[in-house]
């Protein structure tokens, strides 16, 4: 969830440079937009663990890094066809038809490019910070350390 504010600063900064005002379909697309940014974080997250569940890596850095590189690909490419398929929207604004959908473009693009840039950092600081314990609960009761309900 920490990627969405992130997105919105990029949807609020495309609004402001394009001129839009706020409207019904710009917050649609701030609602798509949050669902983008927090599926590719909760992607992140998940390759972290499955890393050290299922391969063996231990927590720290090295886990990050190579969660973070494997997960980059798929990223940038969900992105960039994302970003390209909103260009014809983006463009021409004041053709028939596109009033509504030109603002839920611009606060997707705009929203990508921040989100898309942004998170590569802060997801994988966060999960270095905050996630070794939650981790270490998973990882026990993997091995069968811990019942279900107490990893929770």
């Amino acid at each position: 969830m920490a990627g969405v504010p992130l997105a919105l600063i990029g949807s609020v900064a495309a609004h402001w440079i394009a001129g839009l005002p706020l409207s019904i379909a710009s917050m649609m697309g701030f609602v798509t937009l949050a669902g983008i940014s927090t599926r590719n974080g909760i992607l992140k997250i998940s390759r972290y663990i499955n890393l050290a569940l299922h391969e063996g890596e231990t927590f720290g850095p090295a886990l990050i890094i190579r969660g973070s590189l494997e997960r980059l690909t798929p990223v940038l490419l969900t992105a960039l066809s994302a970003g390209l398929a909103l260009m014809p929207l983006l463009v021409g604004a004041s053709e028939a038809g596109r009033e509504i959908l030109h603002p839920v473009a611009v606060t997707i693009f705009g929203g990508l490019l921040t989100s898309t840039a942004l998170d590569a950092v802060l997801t994988p600081t966060l999960f270095l910070t905050f996630g070794r314990k939650p981790l270490e609960r998973l990882t026990a009761a993997h091995a069968g350390a811990l019942k279900p309900a107490e990893v929770y």
